[in-house]
């Protein structure tokens, strides 16, 4: 298994994974599978989001096939600037619980600990997500906060959990 920062030529590959995700998993994700697909030029607006400063897109390749992804986004606002927060995680369902999910995260880790002022990262994941959960905290995460009633999926109601990793 490879893990690279994704480029501007993996767009049309890390698409085709998002709507994978979203499909498998709409509780995980802010946005939708039926917005996602509504969007205008989506693998164009992928390609320019990972050039885009401050964002970083990790794959997880197996035989040049993107297995699973991250993005870790570094807060812009003067007053944030210290902070890094982990987006859209996900690894396809036939290669979770190999250590995927485990590899990606530490690279995005880790290149938070080589950008000087980052001193903490933030995630938010579903509260029932236990995988996920166990996943972080094994990495260090701890919970901060408790969201009742995030996000309303077909009809149904996803409690988030907030996570930090403090770097220093």
């Amino acid at each position: 298994m490879e893990i690279r920062v994704l480029t501007s030529s993996d767009a049309e590959r890390y698409w085709v994974l998002r709507l994978e995700a979203l499909q498998q998993n709409p509780e995980a994700f802010a946005t939708s599978y039926e917005e996602a697909v509504m969007r205008e030029n989506p693998i164009d607006q992928t390609a320019r989001n990972f050039s885009a400063e401050g964002n970083y897109t990790f794959g997880a390749f197996e035989n040049a096939e993107l297995i699973g992804v991250v993005t870790l986004l570094l807060e812009k606002s003067n007053k944030l600037k210290h902070r890094a927060n982990i987006f859209a995680m996900y690894v396809t369902p036939k290669k979770q619980r190999l250590g995927v999910g485990y590899a990606l995260l530490t690279e995005a880790i880790n290149m938070a600990k080589t950008i000087g002022h980052i001193e903490k990262i933030n995630l938010s994941v579903v509260a029932s997500n236990e995988k996920a959960k166990k996943l972080y905290m094994k990495l260090g995460f701890k919970v901060y906060g408790y969201e009742e009633n995030a996000l309303k999926v077909n009809g149904g109601s996803y409690d988030d959990e907030h996570m930090v990793l403090h770097l220093k």
